[in-house]
């Protein structure tokens, strides 16, 4: 399996929260029939404005999909974050099993590494 960097996660005017990988294109996304489509202008992958899920659910079947055509998205500490309210953001690292790495302090110890 593949592994991308996510450059940027975003709430559309429409309510869509949109995931853009660094480098991988999944156009074909759509065949996993999991709600999740392409957007070829934006490059990213995204969901409908949520109604029974909330986003930090739609953002895992956003992963899961990726992770279904063969690609692990992760988040990195260079993560855009456009029109995503701080709570949000906060549940998205959560479900993302990325929180460790946003909550690392370095052991003054130990070193940074």
């Amino acid at each position: 399996m593949g592994h991308d960097t996510i450059v940027q996660v975003e709430i559309d005017g429409e309510g869509r929260l949109h995931v853009v990988p660094s480098a991988h294109s999944l156009p074909f996304i759509y065949r996993e029939g999991m709600e999740v489509q392409w957007d070829p202008v934006k490059g990213s992958l995204y969901s409908p404005k949520p109604r029974e899920w909330p986003y930090s659910r739609w953002f895992q079947q956003v992963l899961a999909a990726a992770s279904s055509q063969g690609c692990d998205l992760r988040l990195a500490s260079d993560t855009r974050w456009v029109n995503i309210a701080p709570g949000i953001k906060a549940e998205l690292l959560q479900v993302s099993g990325n929180e460790a790495y946003y909550s690392f302090k370095p052991n003054p110890l130990r070193g940074s590494a």
